[in-house]
Protein backbone atom coordinates (compact mmCIF):
# COMPACT_ATOMS: atom_id res chain seq x y z
CA UNK A 1 0.00 0.00 0.00
CA UNK A 2 1.18 3.52 -0.79
CA UNK A 3 1.62 6.02 2.05
CA UNK A 4 -1.43 8.14 2.81
CA UNK A 5 -1.46 11.72 4.06
CA UNK A 6 -3.91 13.60 6.25
CA UNK A 7 -4.42 17.34 6.54
CA UNK A 8 -3.87 18.17 10.20
CA UNK A 9 -4.54 21.90 10.20
CA UNK A 10 -5.86 24.45 7.73
CA UNK A 11 -6.76 28.12 7.73
CA UNK A 12 -10.41 27.30 7.12
CA UNK A 13 -12.76 27.38 4.19
CA UNK A 14 -13.05 30.58 2.17
CA UNK A 15 -14.67 31.46 -1.11
CA UNK A 16 -12.33 33.42 -3.43
CA UNK A 17 -12.71 37.15 -2.79
CA UNK A 18 -14.77 36.60 0.37
CA UNK A 19 -13.31 36.80 3.87
CA UNK A 20 -16.29 35.16 5.54
CA UNK A 21 -16.33 31.39 6.11
CA UNK A 22 -18.66 29.55 3.79
CA UNK A 23 -21.63 27.56 5.10
CA UNK A 24 -19.92 24.24 5.76
CA UNK A 25 -19.08 22.04 8.75
CA UNK A 26 -16.44 23.26 11.20
CA UNK A 27 -13.10 23.82 9.41
CA UNK A 28 -10.44 21.27 10.20
CA UNK A 29 -12.85 18.57 11.38
CA UNK A 30 -13.92 17.77 7.85
CA UNK A 31 -10.32 17.96 6.71
CA UNK A 32 -9.08 15.67 9.46
CA UNK A 33 -11.86 13.23 8.71
CA UNK A 34 -11.57 13.03 4.94
CA UNK A 35 -8.55 14.92 3.62
CA UNK A 36 -6.80 11.89 2.16
CA UNK A 37 -4.12 11.76 -0.55
CA UNK A 38 -3.10 8.42 -2.00
CA UNK A 39 0.40 9.33 -3.18
CA UNK A 40 3.35 11.42 -2.03
CA UNK A 41 3.45 13.63 -5.18
CA UNK A 42 -0.23 14.45 -4.81
CA UNK A 43 0.19 15.40 -1.16
CA UNK A 44 3.40 17.40 -1.73
CA UNK A 45 1.88 19.30 -4.63
CA UNK A 46 -1.07 20.29 -2.49
CA UNK A 47 0.89 21.37 0.57
CA UNK A 48 3.38 23.47 -1.45
CA UNK A 49 0.62 25.73 -2.72
CA UNK A 50 -0.54 28.64 -0.59
CA UNK A 51 -4.09 27.78 -1.56
CA UNK A 52 -5.61 24.69 -3.07
CA UNK A 53 -9.04 23.91 -4.47
CA UNK A 54 -10.76 21.58 -2.03
CA UNK A 55 -12.52 18.83 -3.96
CA UNK A 56 -12.95 16.24 -1.24
CA UNK A 57 -15.89 13.88 -1.14
CA UNK A 58 -17.25 14.81 2.28
CA UNK A 59 -17.06 18.54 1.54
CA UNK A 60 -18.88 18.04 -1.75
CA UNK A 61 -21.60 16.10 0.04
CA UNK A 62 -21.93 18.88 2.61
CA UNK A 63 -22.30 21.54 -0.08
CA UNK A 64 -24.95 19.50 -1.82
CA UNK A 65 -26.83 18.99 1.44
CA UNK A 66 -26.80 22.62 2.52
CA UNK A 67 -27.09 24.31 -0.87
CA UNK A 68 -29.09 21.80 -2.88
CA UNK A 69 -29.37 22.56 -6.60
CA UNK A 70 -27.38 25.79 -6.10
CA UNK A 71 -24.23 23.83 -5.21
CA UNK A 72 -23.16 23.36 -8.84
CA UNK A 73 -23.25 27.10 -9.47
CA UNK A 74 -21.17 28.04 -6.43
CA UNK A 75 -17.49 29.03 -6.89
CA UNK A 76 -14.75 26.56 -5.86
CA UNK A 77 -13.87 26.33 -2.18
CA UNK A 78 -10.28 27.12 -1.22
CA UNK A 79 -8.27 26.62 1.93
CA UNK A 80 -4.73 27.23 3.06
CA UNK A 81 -2.99 24.09 4.26
CA UNK A 82 -0.82 24.68 7.34
CA UNK A 83 0.41 21.19 8.15
CA UNK A 84 -0.05 17.57 7.14
CA UNK A 85 1.01 14.20 8.47
CA UNK A 86 1.66 10.81 6.94
CA UNK A 87 -0.53 8.01 8.26
CA UNK A 88 0.50 4.48 9.10
CA UNK A 89 0.61 2.22 6.07
CA UNK A 90 -2.11 -0.40 6.05
CA UNK A 91 -3.60 0.73 9.36
CA UNK A 92 -7.06 -0.63 10.17
CA UNK A 93 -9.97 1.78 10.17
CA UNK A 94 -10.53 1.22 13.90
CA UNK A 95 -8.16 -0.28 16.43
CA UNK A 96 -8.83 -0.53 20.16
CA UNK A 97 -5.92 -1.70 22.32
CA UNK A 98 -6.11 -2.97 25.89
CA UNK A 99 -9.49 -1.40 26.64
CA UNK A 100 -10.51 -1.71 30.28
CA UNK A 101 -13.73 -0.46 31.83
CA UNK A 102 -15.18 -1.33 35.22
CA UNK A 103 -18.32 -0.47 37.10
CA UNK A 104 -18.86 -1.06 40.83
CA UNK A 105 -18.40 -4.80 41.29
CA UNK A 106 -18.19 -5.54 37.54
CA UNK A 107 -15.24 -5.67 35.11
CA UNK A 108 -17.15 -4.92 31.90
CA UNK A 109 -14.12 -4.79 29.59
CA UNK A 110 -10.90 -6.56 30.58
CA UNK A 111 -8.03 -5.69 28.24
CA UNK A 112 -10.01 -5.96 24.99
CA UNK A 113 -8.24 -5.59 21.63
CA UNK A 114 -10.37 -4.93 18.54
CA UNK A 115 -9.60 -4.29 14.87
CA UNK A 116 -12.02 -3.20 12.17
CA UNK A 117 -10.88 -3.00 8.56
CA UNK A 118 -12.31 -0.78 5.85
CA UNK A 119 -15.32 -2.30 4.11
CA UNK A 120 -15.72 -4.97 6.78
CA UNK A 121 -18.67 -6.07 8.93
CA UNK A 122 -17.48 -7.32 12.31
CA UNK A 123 -19.88 -9.27 14.53
CA UNK A 124 -19.48 -8.90 18.29
CA UNK A 125 -20.96 -12.05 19.77
CA UNK A 126 -21.56 -12.84 23.41
CA UNK A 127 -24.12 -13.53 26.09
CA UNK A 128 -25.98 -10.74 27.82
CA UNK A 129 -23.48 -8.97 30.07
CA UNK A 130 -20.43 -10.11 28.09
CA UNK A 131 -19.33 -6.49 27.52
CA UNK A 132 -20.34 -5.98 23.90
CA UNK A 133 -22.37 -2.81 24.31
CA UNK A 134 -19.92 -1.37 26.85
CA UNK A 135 -17.06 -1.69 24.38
CA UNK A 136 -19.01 0.05 21.61
CA UNK A 137 -20.30 2.72 23.99
CA UNK A 138 -16.63 3.55 24.59
CA UNK A 139 -16.00 3.82 20.85
CA UNK A 140 -19.08 6.01 20.38
CA UNK A 141 -18.13 8.36 23.23
CA UNK A 142 -20.84 7.48 25.75
CA UNK A 143 -18.32 5.91 28.16
CA UNK A 144 -14.69 6.71 28.85
CA UNK A 145 -12.32 3.76 29.13
CA UNK A 146 -10.38 3.39 32.37
CA UNK A 147 -7.29 2.50 30.35
CA UNK A 148 -6.37 1.58 26.79
CA UNK A 149 -5.99 3.39 23.47
CA UNK A 150 -8.21 3.98 20.42
CA UNK A 151 -6.87 4.53 16.91
CA UNK A 152 -8.88 5.72 13.89
CA UNK A 153 -7.14 5.15 10.55
CA UNK A 154 -3.81 4.75 12.33
CA UNK A 155 -4.08 7.94 14.38
CA UNK A 156 -4.49 7.84 18.15
CA UNK A 157 -7.64 9.67 19.18
CA UNK A 158 -9.20 10.78 22.45
CA UNK A 159 -12.97 10.29 22.29
CA UNK A 160 -14.52 12.25 25.14
CA UNK A 161 -18.11 12.49 23.91
CA UNK A 162 -20.49 11.34 21.16
CA UNK A 163 -19.72 14.66 19.46
CA UNK A 164 -16.05 13.66 19.22
CA UNK A 165 -17.01 10.23 17.88
CA UNK A 166 -19.31 11.73 15.26
CA UNK A 167 -16.54 14.08 14.11
CA UNK A 168 -14.37 10.98 13.58
CA UNK A 169 -17.07 9.28 11.51
CA UNK A 170 -18.37 6.93 14.21
CA UNK A 171 -22.14 6.53 14.53
CA UNK A 172 -24.04 4.14 16.81
CA UNK A 173 -27.60 2.88 16.54
CA UNK A 174 -28.53 1.89 20.09
CA UNK A 175 -30.82 -0.94 21.05
CA UNK A 176 -33.07 1.63 22.73
CA UNK A 177 -33.53 4.29 20.09
CA UNK A 178 -32.34 7.85 20.79
CA UNK A 179 -35.28 9.59 19.12
CA UNK A 180 -37.71 12.29 20.29
CA UNK A 181 -41.23 10.95 19.79
CA UNK A 182 -42.88 14.36 19.46
CA UNK A 183 -40.54 15.52 16.67
CA UNK A 184 -40.60 14.65 12.98
CA UNK A 185 -38.17 12.37 11.19
CA UNK A 186 -36.34 15.33 9.62
CA UNK A 187 -36.08 17.16 12.95
CA UNK A 188 -34.64 14.07 14.65
CA UNK A 189 -32.09 13.56 11.88
CA UNK A 190 -30.58 17.06 12.25
CA UNK A 191 -31.07 17.39 16.01
CA UNK A 192 -27.80 18.31 17.71
CA UNK A 193 -25.73 18.87 14.56
CA UNK A 194 -23.37 21.76 15.38
CA UNK A 195 -22.58 22.40 11.72
CA UNK A 196 -26.14 23.47 10.87
CA UNK A 197 -27.33 27.07 11.11
CA UNK A 198 -29.78 28.01 13.85
CA UNK A 199 -32.65 27.76 11.36
CA UNK A 200 -31.65 25.06 8.84
CA UNK A 201 -33.23 24.75 5.43
CA UNK A 202 -35.62 21.92 6.27
CA UNK A 203 -36.67 21.53 2.65
CA UNK A 204 -33.09 20.56 1.76
CA UNK A 205 -32.86 18.32 4.82
CA UNK A 206 -36.01 16.46 3.78
CA UNK A 207 -34.73 16.10 0.23
CA UNK A 208 -31.43 14.67 1.51
CA UNK A 209 -33.33 12.17 3.68
CA UNK A 210 -35.44 11.06 0.72
CA UNK A 211 -32.29 10.70 -1.42
CA UNK A 212 -30.58 8.58 1.26
CA UNK A 213 -33.72 6.49 1.64
CA UNK A 214 -33.80 5.84 -2.08
CA UNK A 215 -30.10 5.08 -2.20
CA UNK A 216 -30.19 2.54 0.64
CA UNK A 217 -33.78 1.33 0.14
CA UNK A 218 -34.87 2.70 3.53
CA UNK A 219 -37.77 4.92 2.56
CA UNK A 220 -39.42 6.90 5.33
CA UNK A 221 -41.59 10.02 5.38
CA UNK A 222 -39.47 12.99 6.60
CA UNK A 223 -42.62 14.76 7.84
CA UNK A 224 -43.89 11.83 9.93
CA UNK A 225 -43.70 12.09 13.70
CA UNK A 226 -41.65 9.39 15.43
CA UNK A 227 -44.63 8.24 17.53
CA UNK A 228 -46.49 7.49 14.31
CA UNK A 229 -43.82 5.06 13.04
CA UNK A 230 -43.46 1.35 13.62
CA UNK A 231 -40.42 0.07 15.50
CA UNK A 232 -38.80 -1.03 12.23
CA UNK A 233 -39.34 2.42 10.69
CA UNK A 234 -37.84 4.08 13.76
CA UNK A 235 -34.71 2.00 13.30
CA UNK A 236 -34.49 3.23 9.70
CA UNK A 237 -34.56 6.79 11.04
CA UNK A 238 -31.67 5.99 13.39
CA UNK A 239 -29.60 4.56 10.54
CA UNK A 240 -30.48 7.44 8.20
CA UNK A 241 -29.47 9.88 10.94
CA UNK A 242 -25.98 8.39 11.02
CA UNK A 243 -25.70 8.22 7.22
CA UNK A 244 -26.80 11.86 6.98
CA UNK A 245 -23.89 12.74 9.28
CA UNK A 246 -21.48 10.88 6.97
CA UNK A 247 -20.72 8.07 9.39
CA UNK A 248 -18.01 5.78 8.01
CA UNK A 249 -18.16 3.41 11.00
CA UNK A 250 -21.65 2.26 11.92
CA UNK A 251 -22.26 0.39 15.18
CA UNK A 252 -25.52 -1.58 15.36
CA UNK A 253 -26.49 -2.74 18.86
CA UNK A 254 -28.86 -5.75 18.68
CA UNK A 255 -30.51 -4.27 15.57
CA UNK A 256 -32.74 -7.26 14.77
CA UNK A 257 -34.24 -7.59 18.27
CA UNK A 258 -37.19 -5.43 17.21
CA UNK A 259 -37.42 -6.51 13.56
CA UNK A 260 -39.48 -9.08 11.73
CA UNK A 261 -37.56 -11.70 9.69
CA UNK A 262 -38.31 -9.77 6.51
CA UNK A 263 -37.07 -6.50 8.03
CA UNK A 264 -33.91 -8.32 9.20
CA UNK A 265 -33.22 -9.39 5.62
CA UNK A 266 -33.75 -5.82 4.43
CA UNK A 267 -31.27 -4.62 7.05
CA UNK A 268 -28.74 -7.16 5.78
CA UNK A 269 -29.09 -5.69 2.29
CA UNK A 270 -28.55 -2.16 3.66
CA UNK A 271 -25.41 -3.19 5.56
CA UNK A 272 -24.10 -4.96 2.45
CA UNK A 273 -24.62 -1.85 0.37
CA UNK A 274 -22.75 0.26 2.90
CA UNK A 275 -19.91 -2.27 2.91
CA UNK A 276 -19.70 -2.09 -0.90
CA UNK A 277 -19.24 1.69 -0.58
CA UNK A 278 -16.25 1.18 1.72
CA UNK A 279 -18.03 1.86 5.00
CA UNK A 280 -17.52 -0.48 7.94
CA UNK A 281 -19.94 -1.80 10.55
CA UNK A 282 -19.87 -3.49 13.94
CA UNK A 283 -22.84 -5.78 14.51
CA UNK A 284 -23.61 -6.54 18.17
CA UNK A 285 -25.69 -9.67 18.66
CA UNK A 286 -26.08 -12.90 20.57
CA UNK A 287 -27.83 -14.73 17.71
CA UNK A 288 -25.61 -17.17 15.85
CA UNK A 289 -27.61 -17.26 12.62
CA UNK A 290 -27.33 -13.47 12.27
CA UNK A 291 -23.55 -13.67 12.67
CA UNK A 292 -23.39 -16.06 9.72
CA UNK A 293 -25.74 -13.95 7.59
CA UNK A 294 -24.37 -10.45 8.29
CA UNK A 295 -20.67 -10.51 9.07
CA UNK A 296 -17.26 -11.10 7.48
CA UNK A 297 -15.51 -11.74 10.79
CA UNK A 298 -16.70 -12.57 14.30
CA UNK A 299 -15.20 -11.75 17.68
CA UNK A 300 -16.57 -13.57 20.74
CA UNK A 301 -16.64 -11.90 24.16
CA UNK A 302 -17.17 -13.65 27.49
CA UNK A 303 -17.08 -11.87 30.86
CA UNK A 304 -15.42 -8.83 29.35
CA UNK A 305 -12.63 -10.72 27.56
CA UNK A 306 -12.03 -11.78 23.96
CA UNK A 307 -12.16 -15.57 23.93
CA UNK A 308 -12.17 -16.18 20.16
CA UNK A 309 -11.86 -14.43 16.82
CA UNK A 310 -12.55 -16.12 13.49
CA UNK A 311 -13.53 -15.43 9.91
CA UNK A 312 -17.25 -16.09 9.61
CA UNK A 313 -16.76 -18.51 6.71
CA UNK A 314 -14.60 -20.72 8.96
CA UNK A 315 -17.19 -21.30 11.69
CA UNK A 316 -20.78 -22.47 12.23
CA UNK A 317 -23.57 -21.83 14.78
CA UNK A 318 -22.61 -24.81 16.94
CA UNK A 319 -18.99 -23.67 17.16
CA UNK A 320 -20.08 -20.09 17.93
CA UNK A 321 -22.41 -21.25 20.71
CA UNK A 322 -19.63 -23.27 22.33
CA UNK A 323 -17.24 -20.30 22.23
CA UNK A 324 -19.90 -17.95 23.57
CA UNK A 325 -20.79 -19.95 26.71
CA UNK A 326 -17.60 -22.00 27.16
CA UNK A 327 -19.18 -25.44 26.93
CA UNK A 328 -21.02 -27.68 24.49
CA UNK A 329 -24.60 -26.65 23.80
CA UNK A 330 -27.48 -29.03 23.14
CA UNK A 331 -29.65 -27.68 20.32
CA UNK A 332 -32.38 -30.23 21.08
CA UNK A 333 -34.34 -30.40 24.33
CA UNK A 334 -36.03 -33.62 25.37
CA UNK A 335 -39.41 -33.03 26.98
CA UNK A 336 -41.65 -35.60 28.63
CA UNK A 337 -45.39 -35.70 27.82
CA UNK A 338 -47.37 -33.01 29.64
CA UNK A 339 -50.95 -33.12 30.84
CA UNK A 340 -52.26 -29.62 31.68
CA UNK A 341 -54.88 -29.08 34.34
CA UNK A 342 -57.98 -26.94 34.35
CA UNK A 343 -58.05 -23.44 32.90
CA UNK A 344 -57.00 -20.74 35.35
CA UNK A 345 -57.18 -17.85 32.88
CA UNK A 346 -59.25 -17.65 29.73
CA UNK A 347 -59.60 -14.56 27.53
CA UNK A 348 -62.00 -14.44 24.64
CA UNK A 349 -62.26 -11.89 21.81
CA UNK A 350 -60.34 -9.19 23.70
CA UNK A 351 -59.85 -5.84 21.96
CA UNK A 352 -57.73 -2.97 23.29
CA UNK A 353 -55.98 0.14 21.94
CA UNK A 354 -52.45 1.42 22.50
CA UNK A 355 -51.45 4.93 23.69
CA UNK A 356 -51.97 6.33 20.18
CA UNK A 357 -55.52 5.07 20.01
CA UNK A 358 -54.62 2.41 17.45
CA UNK A 359 -55.72 -1.22 17.83
CA UNK A 360 -53.14 -3.22 19.80
CA UNK A 361 -55.21 -6.34 20.48
CA UNK A 362 -57.80 -7.52 17.97
CA UNK A 363 -60.23 -10.24 19.05
CA UNK A 364 -57.51 -12.02 21.00
CA UNK A 365 -58.36 -15.31 22.71
CA UNK A 366 -56.03 -17.06 25.16
CA UNK A 367 -56.29 -20.00 27.58
CA UNK A 368 -53.77 -20.68 30.36
CA UNK A 369 -54.14 -23.99 32.21
CA UNK A 370 -52.92 -25.10 35.59
CA UNK A 371 -49.30 -26.29 35.67
CA UNK A 372 -48.28 -24.99 32.22
CA UNK A 373 -46.09 -22.20 30.90
CA UNK A 374 -47.51 -20.28 27.94
CA UNK A 375 -45.02 -18.39 25.78
CA UNK A 376 -46.05 -15.21 23.95
CA UNK A 377 -43.84 -14.78 20.87
CA UNK A 378 -43.60 -11.79 18.58
CA UNK A 379 -41.46 -8.85 17.54
CA UNK A 380 -41.45 -5.99 20.05
CA UNK A 381 -44.34 -3.60 19.57
CA UNK A 382 -46.92 -6.17 18.48
CA UNK A 383 -49.16 -6.12 21.54
CA UNK A 384 -47.24 -8.09 24.17
CA UNK A 385 -47.13 -5.20 26.64
CA UNK A 386 -50.76 -4.30 26.04
CA UNK A 387 -51.79 -7.92 26.64
CA UNK A 388 -49.99 -8.07 29.98
CA UNK A 389 -51.58 -4.78 31.04
CA UNK A 390 -55.03 -6.02 30.04
CA UNK A 391 -54.56 -9.20 32.08
CA UNK A 392 -53.46 -7.25 35.16
CA UNK A 393 -56.20 -4.66 34.74
CA UNK A 394 -53.88 -1.76 33.91
CA UNK A 395 -55.23 -1.06 30.41
CA UNK A 396 -58.69 -0.11 29.22
CA UNK A 397 -60.47 -2.94 27.42
CA UNK A 398 -62.90 -2.12 24.62
CA UNK A 399 -64.48 -5.57 24.43
CA UNK A 400 -63.67 -8.98 25.81
CA UNK A 401 -64.73 -11.72 28.17
CA UNK A 402 -63.12 -13.95 30.75
CA UNK A 403 -64.51 -17.41 30.06
CA UNK A 404 -63.50 -18.66 33.49
CA UNK A 405 -65.54 -16.06 35.36
CA UNK A 406 -68.07 -15.38 32.55
CA UNK A 407 -67.77 -11.66 33.19
CA UNK A 408 -66.75 -8.73 31.06
CA UNK A 409 -63.18 -7.47 31.53
CA UNK A 410 -63.21 -3.97 32.99
CA UNK A 411 -60.55 -1.27 33.00
CA UNK A 412 -58.25 -1.43 36.06
CA UNK A 413 -59.89 -4.58 37.34
CA UNK A 414 -57.21 -7.11 38.30
CA UNK A 415 -58.19 -10.70 37.50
Amino acid sequence: MVPRWRIVQSSGFRRPGNDRPCCLPVPGRVLRGSGWFRSDPEAIAFIRGTEGTLALRRVQQSRQRFCGDRAAALPPIHCKVISMEQTATGAPLVEMRGIRKSFPGVQASDGVDLRLERGEVLALLGENGAGKSTLMNILSGLYRQDSGDIFIAGRKVDIRSPKDASALGVGMVHQNFMLVDTMTVAENVVLGMPSLPFLPDMAQVKKAILDLGERYNMKVDPDAYIWQLSVGEQQRVEILKQLYRNAEILVLDEPTAVLTPQESQELNVVVGRMRDEGKSAVFITHKMDEVIAFSNRVMVLRKGKVVAEKMTAETDPKDLARMMVGREILFRIEKSPFQPGAAVLALRDVCADDERGLPALRDLSLVVRSGEIVGIAGVAGNGQRELSEVITGLRLVKTGRSEEHTSELQSRQVI
